[in-house]
């Protein structure tokens, strides 16, 4: 989402020019610290070129203050409160530091972090170099925001006590799993005579179980901390400018050099690994989305919203993740094609996984758009699934995802289908040329977005074409991961009335940003001292014609519809320094002549989805998951975790049984496509993949049951 939502807004480095930093070093007499010169550009960009720039004043101190204290403690397991609290004579002054190019904040942070790193890495070899009680009935807070910093270190000790014990836990628990698979599945007999002569065939017992899970977790703190430790006087700086970024809004953010590089990678769709998205939250890494043709989109198992735990390679000793650096996890579990990389994954309904992926090259075909047939009630209709709006952004012959679409509607009008849904769920959005033509394929010409620049007031961006492509009954399905252009194309079909958005609201990103090098904003004093990293600005902001703001609130559905992961998944309005909401004056524009009866079709809507199995599986498993998330204060008693655990297993495995039940809807290939994958085996499977997950879709066949009544 947060790449392919960029690539909405992409702009050339002539940007430069506007906001005039060529010109940085230009009055100095000297030449300047790298540290200096960074921040200096990044601030200048913010000031000259951000939609809406914030003044250097105590408003902006308190703010990086705050934002940075949660980056380099964001457990709150590090800092002791007095410590904290002497930081926080700072959090005023950091606007008067910068303005005098003084870093004391910065350095008198880091300086006491290093202190409290090395400090708690003897205190956990500490803990963990002795056994822990399960038996005794204790329980541990998982959520940081609940915790205050320890005000003492023999409370800090406690603290990292039933941390340690709790992940400890979660270590013997599997090991316990494993140790009971290995019972159910015995060694084959040559397995047996190929084994070292120093295997032991004898289960494992409770204390060595739990010494190795100590181990495990040792291992894990030990490359963690050395990861931090590693940390230089580059990387800091680096947290500081970001943070000082993101004060500005959550996706104006300063890349250092390797961040610009894996940027980059990203935005190729090109390369060799699982093709999960993943960030960090709250400590753990979140998988934020799946590059659809990837292996983990071929594979199925992980999903936008788990978490990753545990990464191993192939069957070797998996690598606990969790509180790693997110680029130390993407190095993880990226590698090279025809390896297997094995994720242990935590459901948001808190179930347990290992799902086994093997890497591969993205297969471009899959990011394209795709449809198929869906019969039901002796009719056809037509279902579109738009991954992203990828357009040609490097002049290199790529594809159009607007004109995909266009032939992809020529093609279900041939099969004479009597409604379309299109899917835009998932969907991180991409190029606005692509969104705006998009709308035009459904209403006549007219306009179909505004966007306001700091510099330039609003421009009205309106589809010329008077063609239309499709006028049947329409559904857009969308969810809280629909972002951007995604929401643009929503907003637009839903302010013209042409047909009826399905789904949950959507994420609401309304901003644009540009991406240009900062090592094209000095003069060649400091030539030297390239590569200086890379600035993504927030530089405009997207309306609706109605003149409302996709920002902040999203788009919010004509006919909601339960979703597993809309009770607790983050929007932009869970962001740190969004910017809000607003409208501007809306366009002139007619709606469409036969606008669908909404109150009619959601009334209907709401009897099937009340009374659908699949949509109450849908409600059940988010009310799970919801319950869980809000079930912090676990237990760290063995008997007690093992049973909750069970518990969570056996649900899922009811929940999976109960959806295999279901009604199957019947999807097929369009016959146009189905030419070409009988001479082209890689195209039957495609499309395979495909088909199989729509025919459990419950959202698919409420889409198709609103399009019956649409007739």
């Amino acid at each position: 989402m947060y790449s392919s939502r960029f690539k909405l807004g992409l702009y050339t480095s002539s940007l430069l020019a506007v906001l005039g930093l060529a010109s940085y070093t230009a009055y100095q007499s000297t030449v300047p610290p790298r540290d200096e010169v960074v921040l200096g550009t990044v601030l200048q960009g913010l000031q000259v070129g951000h939609y809406q720039p914030g003044s250097l004043d105590d408003q902006f101190s308190q703010r990086v203050f705050d934002l940075y204290l949660k980056r380099i403690d964001v457990r709150k397991q590090l800092l002791l409160a007095p410590e904290v609290a002497q930081l926080r004579q700072y959090q005023k002054q950091i606007d008067d530091q910068v303005k005098q190019s003084s870093y004391e904040f910065l350095d008198v942070s880091s300086q006491l972090l290093g202190k409290r790193l090395l400090e708690i890495q003897a205190l956990y070899r500490e803990i963990l170099a002795q056994p822990f009680d399960f038996t005794l009935e204790e329980t541990f807070e998982t959520d940081a925001a609940k915790l205050d910093y320890a005000p003492t270190k023999a409370a800090q000790r406690e603290y990292w006590r039933k941390l340690l014990k709790y992940q400890t836990l979660a270590q013997l628990s599997d090991l316990m799993d494993e140790e009971a698979r290995k019972k159910d599945k015995p060694l084959a007999a040559s397995e047996v005579a190929a084994a070292p002569a120093t295997t032991s065939a004898r289960p494992r017992t409770p204390a060595e179980l739990e010494a190795e899970a100590r181990k495990r977790i040792l291992k894990y703190y030990d490359e963690a901390w050395d990861d931090q430790l590693k940390l230089d006087a580059s990387d800091r700086l680096a947290q500081y400018v970001n943070a000082i970024a993101n004060t500005q809004d959550p996706h104006t953010e300063y890349f250092a050099p390797i961040a610009r590089d894996n940027f980059d990678i990203a935005l190729s769709g090109r390369l060799e690994g699982t093709g999960a998205r993943l960030q960090a939250e709250d400590g753990h890494i979140k998988v934020a989305d799946i590059v659809a043709g990837s292996a983990s989109y071929r594979q199925g198992e992980l999903k936008v919203g788990d978490y990753l735990l545990r990464v191993g390679e192939g069957s070797a000793e998996p690598v606990t993740v969790e509180g790693m650096r997110l680029d130390k996890v993407v190095k993880l579990v990226r590698g090279k094609k025809g390896t297997e990389v094995r994720l242990t994954v935590k459901k948001p309904d808190g179930s347990i996984h290992i799902i086994p992926i093997i890497r591969d090259v993205v297969v471009i075909e899959e990011t394209y758009a795709q449809s198929a047939l869906v019969q039901k009630g002796g009719r056809k209709f037509g279902y579109i699934h738009l991954p992203g709006f990828y357009a040609d952004f490097n002049g290199k012959g790529g594809r159009s995802s607007a004109t995909d679409v266009k032939k992809e509607l020529e093609k279900l009008k041939q099969e004479n289908v009597q409604g379309v849904v299109l899917d835009l769920r998932s969907n991180g959005g991409g190029s606005l040329q692509d969104a705006v033509e998009m709308a035009g394929l459904f209403v006549d010409k007219g306009p179909m977005v505004q966007v306001k620049s700091r510099q330039r007031g609003t421009n009205v961006l309106t589809d010329p074409d008077p063609q239309v492509q499709y006028s049947g009954p329409l559904v857009v399905l969308v969810n809280k991961y629909s972002a951007s252009a995604s929401e643009i194309l929503a907003a637009a079909i839903q302010d013209y009335k042409r047909g009826v958005v399905m789904g949950a609201t959507t994420y609401g990103k309304g901003t644009v940003q540009t991406l240009f090098d900062l090592d094209n904003a000095v003069n060649d004093e400091v030539k030297a001292m390239k590569p200086l990293g890379s600035l993504k600005l927030t530089v405009q902001k997207y309306y609706r014609i109605s003149g409302g703001s996709t920002q902040f609130k999203g788009v919010v559905p004509d006919i909601a519809l339960p979703d597993t992961y809309s009770a607790f998944s983050k929007g932009e309005q869970d962001t740190d320094y969004p910017l809000p909401w607003d409208e501007i004056a809306p366009a002139q524009y007619q709606t469409w002549g036969s606008a669908p009866n909404l109150a009619k079709l959601s009334a209907a809507s709401r009897q099937r989805v009340a009374s659908s199995p699949g949509f109450r599986l849908l409600s059940e498993a988010g009310q799970r998951a919801e319950q869980r998330r809000k079930q912090t204060l676990v237990p760290l008693g063995l008997a007690a975790y093992r049973a909750r655990q069970q518990e969570m297993r056996e649900a899922s495995k009811k929940q999976t049984e109960a959806q295999n039940a279901l009604p199957t809807l019947d999807v097929a290939q369009l016959s146009v496509d189905a030419r070409p994958a009988v001479t082209d085996s890689a195209a039957t499977k495609r499309q395979a993949r495909f088909i199989k997950p729509l025919k459990k879709d419950a959202a698919l066949a409420e889409a198709v049951a609103v399009l019956q009544d649409a007739q």
